[in-house]
């Protein structure tokens, strides 16, 4: 699915600089208004930090809508419905100063001495990594973003990737990376950057709730701020065990418990596959008080969503990532798809989606994002019944 990195264009790397790109750079930086840390940039304003309370007013009002909008009979619910997105990350404490050098071991035991971070790149299929160096108030050291970045303090930053998800070699190197932040959902481009002379600290690249503190207080380590990573990520277990309490209360249950599938889909052509068990999917799907019928039937990680499939989970839900719907041409595109149409889901057109960049991002934004699809999935779609 994803594209590795030609040995020849990473050699290239001081090539690739190009004029215009150091302008467009210089001009985009400047006007980014998230940090000053970026020696690119040439004037820009802090992003406001976001105080604990009224990060517990947005959910708690989550939490209320969610509660008054469950519809009685939950099996019998027909038509599509989007959760709606929720409120963009903002940094969680005043913008640190990272204390470099750092050395310790990553995710694949390799030991790696981080020297700088003035510009990083983050590179992982669902832009958790993005969100998280943004709430430890260093989203202004960004100088890409992946396609799941979908934030607005990010829309200014070139993309690196192409084609959905694909790496783009010479766009990466465009910006001239000091650091890049990467997990194995994106690419395998590790040896060639480190060939380059770039500094790359991989992370774990499963998404699970039990794994959103730790990933967080790695990122911290990476970029030299380990007790601003201390800081947040105590918040953000506070407002984690506050959505899954809520949930744990208001979900369906017995009965009226619903099945979900999550399916992830690209384009018309081959693209298509069930997210099963350790994708991360299930968890999100536990998280919200669902069954998840993937791994009930024993489908591990990312399996091809043929027909036969599909009809043998038939899921009440179908959860899917509002781009990949577009991508299909539609939600009628999406329901043509072989085999969609011949589950409960499909025949009830009882089809789910939230943002690409939110719905699996299993970071600082999880709280609020498990509340807004628990809110679409159990609430009585607009012209539904």
């Amino acid at each position: 699915m994803f594209s590795s990195l030609s040995s020849s264009a990473l050699n290239r790397r001081d090539a690739v600089k190009y004029a215009a790109f150091s302008i467009t750079s210089a001009f985009l930086l400047s006007s980014c208004g998230v940090g000053t840390q970026n020696p690119a940039a040439s004037s820009s304003t802090s992003q406001a930090v976001v105080d604990e309370q009224s990060t517990r007013t947005v959910l708690e009002n989550l939490a209320d809508q969610l509660r008054s909008s469950i519809a009685p009979n939950q099996k019998a619910l027909r038509g599509p419905n989007s959760a709606a997105d929720t409120p963009e990350i903002q940094p969680m404490v005043d913008t640190p100063t990272p204390a470099f050098p750092v050395t310790f071991k990553d995710f694949n035991g390799t030991e790696v001495t981080v020297k700088s971070a003035d510009r990083v790149l983050a590179l992982d299929l669902y832009g958790t990594l993005a969100q998280q160096m943004i709430a430890l108030g260093l989203g202004g050291r960004l100088v890409g973003r992946v396609t799941s970045s979908t934030e607005q303090s990010l829309a200014h930053l070139p993309l690196v990737t192409q084609n959905g998800h694909d790496l783009n070699a010479e766009a990466i190197l465009a910006t001239s990376p000091d650091l890049v932040l990467w997990d194995k959902s994106n690419g395998p481009i590790v040896d060639q950057l480190r060939a380059a002379g770039v500094t790359v600290v991989v992370f774990d690249h499963e998404r699970r709730m039990d794994k959103i503190i730790p990933q967080l207080k790695a990122v911290a380590q990476a970029l030299g701020v380990p007790e601003a990573g201390e800081q947040v990520a105590a918040r953000v277990q506070k407002d984690l065990d506050y959505a899954l309490q809520v949930l744990k209360d208001v979900a369906p249950k017995g009965e009226q418990q619903v099945s979900f599938a999550f399916l992830y889909v690209r384009g018309t052509a081959g693209v298509f596959f069930v997210l099963g068990k350790g994708s991360g999917a299930d968890d999100l799907i536990q998280a919200i008080g669902g069954k998840d019928v993937a791994s009930e039937q024993n489908a591990t990680n990312i399996i091809p969503a043929t027909s036969e499939a599909l009809v043998k989970l038939n899921p009440d839900v179908i959860l899917t990532m509002s781009g990949g719907i577009k991508s299909t041409g539609g939600l009628d595109g999406f329901l043509a798809r072989p085999g969609v149409g011949e589950t409960n889901a499909g025949k009830n057109k009882r089809i789910i989606d939230m943002r690409d960049g939110q719905i699996l991002s299993y970071g600082p934004n999880t709280p609020a994002v498990l509340l807004s699809l628990a809110k679409a999935a159990y609430s009585t779609p607009a012209g539904g019944q």
